[in-house]
């Protein structure tokens, strides 16, 4: 028995990878072979453009795979979705697409699009926000360089962005969102429903959540006399509530917690003021809850 995993090629690849390396697996991708080698023998992965993959999960060519809320929604595919995986090309969080026009345009909203040319890739979705607010335009595919093509090409685009900035640098304004997206794990329901595949998948589902759980997040080790650790205490945020453990030595206790990396530099020096000693932080790959 094997599952078949579509894992996203292109702006989604390198992030996937290293969630998948985060949550214990080791993929080895060939750039002249579509057929990346993991180190589970019972899954046999393959690169997808993130725009196709929903479409080949529900026509069961994949078991299971990844790809954006985006692009199950603009393929329409009926597909089951096992998690929210929040990360994008750069970030951990979520993408927008949004309706832009150039800076000097006198458009201010949708409804002042009546009549007019929209380029995207991402035309269905579009068509469907436009019919929601009751505008006709005509929905051009975009093949590429959707930012540069307003206005001689198209009034308006409806492109994706994580920042803004790049929409910024060509010139462009936002009006409004059309859709929020995320990277999303799902499943074939035909694979679904068979036990073997479905426990191969929740078994996936729980590690990568809980690489996702622990990005951006450290460990703390330390140790304290008893006298002192209310102070500690007050200093340490915890993920839910910080281990203490008894130490050979009855007057002192070692202290185990989770933090945000970006706060164990102002926190470690806190720390060592309130007389706690042999502070080690140390990396996290999965936080299970």
């Amino acid at each position: 028995m094997k599952l078949k995993l579509g894992l996203p090629k292109g702006s989604l690849q390198e992030a996937s990878l290293s969630l998948f390396r985060r949550a214990g697996y080791e993929i080895t991708v060939n750039p002249r072979s579509y057929f990346p080698a993991m180190d589970d023998e019972e899954i046999e992965c393959m690169m997808i453009r993130a725009q196709e993959m929903a479409r080949y999960v529900e026509d069961g060519v994949l078991d299971a795979g990844l790809t954006g809320k985006d692009w199950i929604l603009e393929s329409g595919a009926t597909v089951v979705e096992v998690a929210d995986l929040i990360y994008a090309k750069h970030t951990l969080g979520k993408v927008r697409w949004v309706l832009a026009v150039p800076e000097k345009s006198p458009f201010q909203s949708v409804r002042d699009l009546e009549g007019k040319v929209i380029a995207t890739e991402l035309v269905k979705v579009t068509e469907r926000y436009l019919a929601e607010n009751h505008v006709k335009a005509k929905v051009e595919f975009s093949w590429g360089a959707t930012e540069v093509k307003p206005p001689v090409l198209a009034d308006a685009i409806v492109e994706v962005t994580e920042t803004g900035s790049s929409l910024r640098a060509n010139g462009l304004r936002i009006l409004e969102t059309v859709l929020e997206s995320n990277t999303k794990f799902f499943a074939n329901p035909r694979a679904w429903e068979d036990p073997w595949k479905r426990q191969k998948i929740q078994t996936l589902d729980l590690l990568l959540r809980g690489a996702m759980e622990a990005a951006g997040k450290v460990g703390l080790m330390l140790n304290v006399r008893r006298d002192d650790l209310e102070k500690v205490l007050g200093v340490l945020p915890a993920l839910k509530r910080p281990t203490i453990s008894s130490l050979s030595d009855s007057e002192w206790v070692a202290v185990n917690t989770v933090i945000e990396e970006k706060t164990a530099r102002e926190i470690i020096p806190r720390l060592k003021a309130a007389k706690a000693q042999g502070i080690v932080e140390y990396p996290l790959n999965k936080i299970v809850l």
